[in-house]
């Protein structure tokens, strides 16, 4: 507070709250926490300094305070490209991160999060395609696999059981689930993706199926119970934030 280190300011006399702060300033959202701290800030007021300027010394805690609790928030991505080459033309393990050109999907990966590399073998027998892990929790995750061979999405209530017959862990999870939502949306092209969300007490999973270019894709993200809630909005974010390239379904 540099600016006003001239006087030292009481903020006593001034009406700190949501309502003040937005008819006089056009402030219209910020968290209760950061007026708290701003009614917290309470030194001795001099008489020359006004009730205007102590009102803006508090927007100034109030700003700065939001300004520094956003930058925290912040979670970094990147964008991951993925090409679904098949197990014959796989080019060995992992490397396909940076074929942007060629990339038939994207997803965003957390900054931090590791890539599992994918065996060919691992490709030819259940289709996935890439995964990523979290390393200081190692069972939150996300992963895609594919299927050649599909012109458009089944019917929504059979996509998930067929899915669950290349995954055992996948199964499992149904198998255990408290509830299962499933809803259709479309992308921004009008592709129509499936969206399932499972809550089990083995994990919480979301997964997203569509169908593009001949092929069924299906995004997962995984993670126990206890690590969705700590994580809930990074997990939704990398769920969303999946999608084919330049392509829509044949529906």
């Amino acid at each position: 507070m540099a600016a006003i280190s001239f006087c030292s300011l009481t903020f006593s006399s001034i009406k700190i709250n949501p309502t003040n702060l937005r008819n006089n300033f056009g402030i219209n959202k910020f968290p209760a926490k950061l007026v708290i701290r701003a009614q917290q800030v309470k030194t001795e007021l001099p008489t020359k300094c006004n009730k205007a300027l102590a009102a803006a010394a508090a927007i100034c805690v109030v700003l700065s305070s939001q300004s520094s609790m956003a930058g925290e928030m912040v979670e970094e991505f990147s964008k991951y490209y993925g090409t679904a080459a098949s197990a014959a033309n796989y080019g060995g393990y992992g490397g396909n991160a940076s074929k942007k050109d060629s990339a038939e999907y994207t997803y965003d990966v957390p900054s931090g999060w590791k890539e599992r590399l994918v065996s060919k073998v691992e490709k030819g027998t259940n289709g996935t395609d890439s995964e990523f892990y979290n390393p200081k929790r190692k069972a939150e995750k996300e992963y895609l696999t594919f299927l050649a061979g599909f012109r458009t999405l089944a019917p929504m209530d059979s996509v998930l059981n067929n899915l669950s017959l290349s995954d055992v862990n996948l199964q499992d999870i149904i198998s255990s689930a408290n509830s299962v939502k499933s809803t259709e949306r479309r992308g921004a092209n009008g592709q129509v993706y499936y969206d399932f969300e499972i809550d089990s007490p083995m994990a919480h999973s979301l997964i997203s199926v569509t169908c593009a270019k001949n092929k069924l894709y299906a995004h997962f993200v995984n993670a126990p119970a206890q690590d969705w809630t700590k994580d809930e909005a990074m997990l939704k974010h990398i769920h969303e934030s999946f999608s084919t390239v330049g392509m829509t379904d044949s529906a």
